[in-house]
């Protein structure tokens, strides 16, 4: 249903990464067009543990008009040049996720790996990892870029810090923010749009769009509006998860590591100022205090806080767009942080947003193009993750067993069966991870394609080999070149006592 009322208010339900992400892009972009206000309370604590990113969210901050330095400084901030697996592919294995692309030598017809591939069969090639500067760069724990380029790169951030930086950015810009608990969500009679929101204290709220950002209720998305949910759990079985702070006791890495543990897995954070860790887990195998104990046997460090539970249904809103009405964060569906995409799907889903904003009132046409195109990226995301689980040869325990024999969505079953039948990585539409990333993972977790592309065997031995070390050579000396992750973030970007 459509309305023709011009979109004056937006008015953004919760805070957090969230609320203060979307409120930075709009007020930066938006601000002169339109009035911002935010409304969230202190009493409502926020998940916080989004505190691994992607290489996008670089792009966003430019959007937001945020500054690099200032932002690692206020958030603690150390760089991130992907993610480390260990003992996905089995136990006692390791492979490195980079946010690097995997060669140079692509032609139109092929991609470099075949190349690589062929090299490999012949006896003349080294490991992957050597033709990536983004993981040659992680195994050494070196960093640097310059306004002259560097590698691709995101950020490990604290996410308590990161929200208040946001906020003071924002108020600084005009946004309004509420302090208050939303307690009823008025709809207009007639179309079903929402008017107002009304709030604990006896306020109210009037807006012509809302953006809701109040976490895993979506209190407008749902409560109100009742969307509906699409459940993913019987190919994303984790539904539990417990986040704790420790003491750095070692250098800050400059990538996220993931372990697989009993029935689940393990991630470990690293800032300036502390590490952030956490198991994702399922209730169907193992319960709270197992999960506990597991993660508590297995961080370095002195204990900054006590483990604090997050549980969790995977899946995603049947709508991401509904009436007047958008769903950002939790609000809009999870997918668990196993590639660091939450913050990221924030700032795609106001970017997209801000492109087709309704200035002249919402339109079908605008709604129904925007959600199908959140839907077919949301999807790309979960057949990615599941790749992590399916394709495992760990089996030591119940949970691993099953994701060895759990069904897959038939998009992933075709990529799985094309790469493993002739190599071929085909970028899909809406596709937010690149033929570098699907190459990275598969061959990591075990995959050897039966074929590949035959152009590489018109390459004499000389040439194939001669080109792999010369990429190899320029590698290593770039990566000699650079300073160490920590020294480089000492220079650009300390915290400040």
């Amino acid at each position: 249903m459509q309305q023709s009322k011009p979109i004056q208010k937006v008015v953004i339900a919760g805070g957090g990464t969230a609320g203060w992400a979307v409120a930075a892009g709009l007020s930066q972009q938006l601000g002169q067009l339109i009035e911002i206000e935010l409304i969230e309370s202190e009493d409502i604590g926020t998940v916080g543990v989004g505190e691994a990113t992607i290489p996008p969210m670089r792009s966003y901050h430019r959007i937001a008009g945020i500054d690099e330095q200032e932002f690692m400084r206020e958030t603690s901030a150390t760089f991130k040049l992907g993610i480390l697996f260990r003992d996905w592919r089995d136990l006692n294995t390791e492979y490195m996720h980079s946010f690097g692309e995997v060669g140079k030598a692509s032609t139109w017809m092929t991609d470099f790996h075949h190349f690589w591939l062929e090299a490999r069969k012949r006896g003349l090639a080294g490991p992957l990892d050597e033709y990536c500067l983004e993981a040659a760069a992680s195994w050494k724990q070196k960093f640097a870029f310059s306004e002259k380029g560097g590698p691709n790169f995101a950020y490990h951030l604290d996410a308590g810090r990161y929200a208040r930086f946001l906020r003071g950015k924002c108020e600084a810009r005009g946004v309004v923010r509420r302090e208050g608990m939303i307690e009823h969500v008025e709809l207009d009679p007639d179309d079903g749009f929402i008017r107002r929101l009304h709030l604990k204290d006896g306020g109210v709220v009037e807006g012509d769009f809302f953006i809701d950002c109040t976490g895993f209720k979506g209190l407008l998305i749902e409560g109100a509006l009742k969307t509906g949910y699409d459940d993913w759990t019987h190919w994303l079985p984790t539904n539990r998860a417990l986040a704790v702070q420790t003491q750095a006791v070692r250098d800050p890495l400059p990538y996220t590591v993931s372990t697989t543990r009993t029935a689940g897995w393990q991630w470990r954070i690293p800032l300036q100022h502390r590490v952030g860790n956490g198991l994702v887990y399922c209730s169907d195998y193992m319960d709270d205090e197992q999960a506990r104990d597991e993660l508590l046997a297995n961080i370095e460090g002195e204990l900054l806080t006590e483990p604090r539970p997050i549980r969790y249904t995977t899946g995603a809103r049947r709508k991401q767009w509904n009436k007047n009405c958008l769903a950002l964060g939790l609000a809009s569906g999870f997918l668990e942080p196993l590639e660091s995409t939450s913050i990221y799907l924030v700032m795609i889903g106001i970017s997209r947003f801000m492109q087709l904003f309704p200035f002249d009132g919402v339109k079908d046409s605008v709604v129904d193009d925007y959600n199908a195109t959140c839907r077919l990226e949301l999807e790309r995301i979960r057949d990615f993750i599941i790749l992590h689980y399916k394709v495992t040869g760990r089996s030591d325990t119940p949970f691993w067993r099953d994701r060895q024999n759990q069904g897959i969505p038939d998009t992933l079953a075709h990529r799985l069966q094309l790469f493993e039948e002739s190599g071929h990585i085909r970028q899909a539409e809406a596709d937010l991870f690149q033929v570098s990333s699907w190459l990275q993972v598969m061959l990591g977790q075990g995959i050897e394609p039966k074929a590949h592309h035959q152009l590489a065997r018109t390459i004499p031995d000389d040439k194939l080999q001669g080109g792999l070390q010369d990429l190899q050579k320029n590698i290593s000396r770039m990566v000699e070149s650079m300073p160490a992750h920590k020294a480089f973030i000492e220079k650009f970007c300390s915290v400040r006592c």
